[in-house]
């Protein structure tokens, strides 16, 4: 049997998480338990409560089946990974000056916060009306999302894999989050209800602070609005992709080029194999199902995932 790299891991459970969300604490509508008790009869396991410039951790809403994640959003989401170190100072408030286009001092900003424990996600640019020339110095983050839910009720800005792949054309190495951002102004029933529509499937050994996180930050993760990416490995030279029923799978890179797999018409996709020739500097994988709706793994650089040398 070839070796295989595996680019979602082969052990664990996939936990559903939203990683942007807001609460009375800032401009949401519902109280943190509120949003708790919604999204968990909703099928999640894990939020990131990013209230607006207020950092909070949420740990007596942890319970064995629900994990509430410390973070804030400072315009960049900021997520905890030691949230009992300095908790005092990150109380008392941790937010930048608004200093839009000054790459140096975000920069240095964002790596006091990785000192202080912190992992950073760039949010919405789409949304933001923000172009290559506002992302393109910023350095230390570890993701940025790919979709914002939220922000597709506002204006169809949610979707922006091409501010992703100029990113990675840089050689940054950045995974991707698909959110809800929600707010609920609107009721559950609503067509402009902003909750439930991008989430982020994160495997993991077990439902703890600590193997969630650990899994964030490697990116054993894939960001949806809907379809399921359930394996994603390499054998040899062949890059192996089993879904959930979908109508397009497509291998992204560097190049106008990409590999592609579509059903035909009436019919759906379960997964599909495609041969790598070694040039691709990057790969990541997107699916498209019957309804519109993407699933995208993150970007995988060659070079980092070993291929060519077993």
């Amino acid at each position: 049997m070839k070796n295989r790299i595996f680019l979602l891991p082969e052990k664990g459970e996939f936990y559903k998480a939203n990683l942007h969300s807001h609460t009375t604490i800032s401009d949401g509508r519902l109280k943190p338990e509120e949003s708790k008790e919604i999204y968990k009869k909703h099928g999640y396991q894990v939020m990131a409560f990013t209230d607006h410039r207020i950092y909070k951790n949420h740990e007596d809403l942890n319970d064995e089946e629900f994990l509430a994640l410390a973070a804030v959003e400072v315009d960049i989401n900021l997520y905890d990974i030691k949230p009992d170190y300095e908790r005092e100072r990150k109380e008392r408030g941790i937010c930048p000056e608004r200093r839009y286009g000054n790459f140096d001092y975000i920069n240095q900003y964002l790596e006091e916060m990785h000192e202080l424990g912190f992992i950073a996600c760039y949010n919405h640019p789409y949304w933001s009306l923000q172009n290559y020339d506002d992302y393109k110095g910023l350095k230390g983050l570890f993701a940025m999302e790919i979709y914002n839910y939220g922000c597709e009720h506002d204006g169809l800005y949610g979707y922006n894999p091409q501010s992703y792949d100029e990113m990675l054309r840089l050689g940054n190495r950045l995974w991707c989050l698909a959110t809800d951002d929600n707010h609920n102004s609107y009721p559950f029933d609503n067509p402009l209800c902003d909750s439930f529509g991008g989430f982020t499937m994160i495997k993991a050994e077990e439902l703890t602070y600590s193997a969630i996180m650990d899994s964030i930050i490697k990116g054993h993760f894939y960001s949806s609005m809907g379809p399921e990416i359930k394996e994603l490995y390499i054998e040899g030279n062949e890059l192996v992709v089993k879904t959930g029923p979908v109508q397009k799978i497509y291998v992204i890179m560097d190049a106008t080029r990409c590999y592609r797999k579509v059903a035909m018409p009436g019919e759906t996709l379960t997964g599909a194999k495609f041969t790598l020739d070694g040039n691709e500097n990057y790969i990541r994988v997107e699916c498209k199902d019957a309804n519109g709706f993407f699933a995208n793994s993150n970007a995988y650089f060659l070079t980092d995932i070993g291929f060519g040398e077993i």
